[in-house]
């Protein structure tokens, strides 16, 4: 089961992450008593005062994507080894948690395909709720990743890592168009 799943998630990781990301009008950033995948709403973040600040949320909807992706590689290869490094998995574990609280704040309205380049199709914001409802998913999988690292067991990390790859996939199979370079 183990070479399955991560050769699934291996798949996953590679057509992950190509969407557009920059720093942020993320508010609860420094603040970790706010939720943002609870803060959304059923409706999209209103649209960026200009195409610019639009173009900004896109860069750093793509940068924080590649993180995760990268991070995504990092878990996949300690875990082919025979003696997983942890404290690597733990670095790249929290990594994705971090970034999969401020993801809920990359993808207001006005930042589609429309704007520019993106990995982002227009359903997200036309089944907006669903969209939510697999980022929320996300997190809590990121969530849970983290702790079974902070476990140190291989086999919770493993199964965790893998509840993971699955939210990753249910969220880019409707909502993520391939980007070419």
């Amino acid at each position: 089961m183990r070479t399955a799943v991560l050769t699934a998630l291996a798949t996953l990781s590679l057509a992950a992450c190509g969407q557009n990301a920059s720093a942020t009008n993320d508010s609860s950033a420094g603040n970790p008593s706010v939720n943002t995948a609870e803060a959304s709403t059923a409706a999209p973040a209103a649209a960026p005062a200009s195409k610019e600040a639009a173009l900004e949320i896109m860069h750093e909807r793509h940068e924080g994507m590649e993180q995760i992706g990268k991070s995504t590689k990092t878990i996949k290869r300690a875990l082919d080894l025979a003696s997983p490094d942890v404290a690597e998995i733990q670095k790249a574990s929290a990594t994705i948690a971090d970034l999969s609280v401020k993801s809920a704040n990359w993808f207001p309205q006005g930042t589609g395909p429309d704007v520019g380049k993106t990995g982002a199709k227009p359903e997200i914001w036309q089944t907006h709720d669903d969209f939510v409802a697999k980022d929320r998913d996300f997190a809590a999988a990121a969530k849970a990743l983290n702790a079974a690292v902070a476990s140190g067991n291989v086999e919770a990390i493993e199964s965790s890592f893998g509840n993971l790859g699955k939210t990753c996939k249910a969220c880019h199979e409707k909502y993520r168009a391939e980007m070419k370079h």
